[in-house]
Formats: C-alpha cells, structure tokens, sequence
C-alpha cells in the first residue's frame, strides 16, 4: 500500500564520468567549471564523422574493478553502472548484515543499451559470418542487463526492472525506486542511469538528426547551453547511481543520510516524437506534480540542474515550462544552471549523473555553473540566474533535477535537506 507518511533519504552516490570514477571527482570538476569534452576518440571514427568531439571516458579500465571474464561478456554500459553501484553501495555502507536481500532492489537502465555490443557483433555477422557473434551478443545488447547484472553481484532480490525513457531514464529509475520504497515493497533500492553510446551508430545516428554541436574546433566551448551561439548537444559517456532508504531503515543501521528525495513528477508532452513542445507545457506539467508530490510551492525550491542540452529548441522550451511554475521567482531569487555544459550530455545515464550533482550542490553550499554562457539567448527572461560561467555560493534548502527525453517524456525530481 502506497504511504506516504514514510519518508525516502539518499544514502549512497557513485558515478562514473569522462572526468574519471568518483563523485569527488566529479563534483571538484563540476565546481570549478572544467570540462571533459575534447576531439578525440577511441570508441568511434571521428576522422570521417561531420562531429568530431564527445565526453568520452578515454581512461577507463575496467579491470581496476571487474574479472577480465566478466568484462568480455558485458557491454561497457553495463560496466559503468557496476562500477557505479558499487561505489554507491560501498559509500552508502550497505551489506548483507544490515539489509535483507528481499527488501533490496536495483532499478538501473539505460536509453540504448548495449549499443556498442550491437555494433560490433553486427560487424562480425557482415563481415564473417553469424557464427562469430558473441554467445554473449543478447545479454550484452538488452537494456535490463544492468540491473539484472547489479542484483547477481550484490545478492539483491528485491523489485528489479529496467525502465527506458531516452534522456529521462536515470529520472524516471530514481523515482520509481523512491515510489516502490513508498509502496513498501523495498526498504533500500540501487538506481539511476547508465549509458555508453559513444560509438559509430551512437554518434552517426544522432548526428543525421541533426542534434550534435559540431563546434570542432573548440570541444571545451562546444556545450553552451542558453547560449545564442549554441549548436547542439554533446555526446557523453557515464552512470550515475545512488541508495534510496526507507528513513527507519537508515535510521537503525545508522547511515549517513545525504538528503531527502521529497518529490517526483512525471508527464508527456505528446507533441512530437523529438522536439518538445515549444512552449514548456509538458515540463511545466512535471515540475508542478514534483511541487505537489513534496507539498511545496515553488517559492521553496532554491535551485533547478536543468535539462539544459545546449539544442536551440530544447533549451527554450525548458525556460518556457520554468516560467509558467515559478513565475516572478523564475527571475527574482531562483538558480539554475545545465552541468551539460561541462560533461556533456549522458543521455540515459543523464538523470542519475545530475541527482548527484543536485546533491552535492545542496551538500557544500555551491551551486556549478552553465559554462560557455557568453551571450544568454535573446529569449531568455531578463534577470534569470543561469549561473554563468563561475559557481556560486548559495543556501540550499530543496533543489529540483530535470530530466526530459525523445517521445516527450518529463521527469523532475526534487531533494531536500534532511533534518
């Protein structure tokens, strides 16, 4: 039975980012306004593609974490949100002493899977025929493979699934989680995002829709989002994973609790299968049901991470749907700013990377800034805080995470300070 009574805290963070493994790591970049992007690749032909930067994990070794056999068979999606989990589990302190693996479940997803895995076996089939896929081609490729990979490792036979809504997965995952912990059916639940989509088909496929900055010559200044000079997205790589507790639950293992997630709001747009709609509509919509699910106005909320993906279409429309909920405040006391513009956009893996960025925000006082936010766009209310270019410093009581995705789906999820 669904109660609301109960109350949900963040115990555990863990990300894997271009920036590195870590959130220290990746919130002292973030801070300090360093980004990750650069026009160099190991994971897809750059030489021929019209865009020739990504946020791309060119350091990543797997083997510092995983079994070399256990990395042949999953997809480098999957390895990130192991490793993310891991670490997340391991802040968070959670073993099988102190929770029950009936009541511990995982809900990590990704918006294309193991698009890397598909890629490359396809290539093998094409090329020398099907007896050279990978036995392994179907559990690499299938999007719930994370999960389900997440549960073997750490015993979690709690609610498990994988949710996919292209750039709102990580969102969507968290909250979810944050409503089977409300329903009773789990006292701690793994989730967000992961996404590796950095590859032939990944960047080809994106580009052609005609989305991908091509700002080649300057990767750093590439991702500006609100910018008038603002191109398009960057594609990055990554996962985002944090602990949902059910509050006694922590409480009794004596867990430090980060924050409260208080609010979860979702709707669509139904307007277009990749363009929002231009008017905010539907992101207002899920801002709102965020306010009313935590009983707050919008006065409350100190600061939104914005979906904020550097496109001309999308960044207005997210404006437009924050005036229509805030108001006044939008431009008299609110802040906001898109930590895209410095590590990219993770697509499926954005929702979870960004909670934690939220977090950290509220945690330290700091609030990252919108870098390459040179000359705000023209629609931009005047007197809106987009904290350009340098962080600052703030009294952060609730922050809002926006993440919105291809089919129009919305997802704003809202934490509080614990107290």
């Amino acid at each position: 039975m669904y109660n609301k009574s109960k109350r949900v805290v963040v115990t555990g963070l863990g990300t894997v980012t271009p920036y590195g493994v870590g959130v220290e790591t990746f919130w002292n970049n973030i801070k300090n306004g360093n980004s990750c992007i650069k026009n160099t690749s190991v994971l897809y032909n750059y030489e021929i593609n019209p865009t020739k930067l990504c946020g791309e994990f060119s350091e990543f070794d797997p083997t510092k974490y995983l079994d070399p056999k256990e990395i042949k068979r999953i997809d480098r999606s999957a390895q990130f949100a192991l490793i993310a989990a891991m670490e997340a589990i391991n802040d968070a302190k959670i073993t099988q002493d102190n929770t029950s693996p009936f009541r511990l479940g995982v809900f990590v997803s990704s918006g294309s899977g193991g698009l890397i895995s598909i890629q490359k076996n396809h290539k093998a089939i094409l090329e020398k025929g099907p007896i050279k896929c990978s036995p392994f081609t179907v559990p690499m490729m299938i999007v719930n493979m994370s999960s389900g990979l997440i549960a073997i490792k750490h015993n979690a036979k709690g609610p498990n699934m994988a949710i996919v809504s292209a750039c709102a997965t990580g969102g969507h995952s968290i909250g979810e989680s944050y409503r089977t912990i409300l329903y009773g059916d789990a006292d701690v639940m793994i989730t967000g995002g992961t996404e590796a989509a950095i590859c032939d088909i990944g960047i080809g496929a994106f580009g052609a829709a005609r989305t991908l900055s091509k700002r080649n010559d300057e990767p750093q200044k590439a991702s500006r989002p609100y910018d008038k000079d603002r191109d398009g997205f960057v594609m990055s790589e990554g996962a985002g994973v944090i602990i949902l507790e059910e509050l006694e639950h922590a409480k009794k293992r004596g867990a430090k609790i980060y924050c409260e997630l208080v609010g979860y709001g979702t709707s669509c747009d139904a307007y277009d299968m990749v363009a929002p709609s231009p008017d905010g509509e539907g992101a207002a919509r899920a801002m709102q049901n965020a306010l009313n699910d935590a009983n707050l106005i919008p006065e409350d909320v100190n600061y939104i991470n914005t979906h904020g993906t550097s496109t001309p279409t999308g960044d207005i429309a997210e404006i437009n749907g924050v005036v229509k909920v805030f108001g006044n405040y939008a431009t008299n006391g609110l802040a906001l700013s898109s930590t895209k513009s410095m590590h990219g956009h993770m697509l499926g893996a954005a929702g979870g990377v960004e909670a934690i960025a939220s977090i950290k925000a509220m945690e330290n006082g700091i609030i990252p800034p919108t870098i390459n936010l040179d000359n705000p766009d023209d629609e931009i209310p005047e007197g809106m805080n987009l904290v350009p270019n340098q962080a600052q410093k703030a009294n952060l009581n609730v922050v809002m995470s926006n993440s919105f995705g291809f089919g129009g789906q919305n997802v704003s999820l809202i934490f509080k300070h614990f107290s």
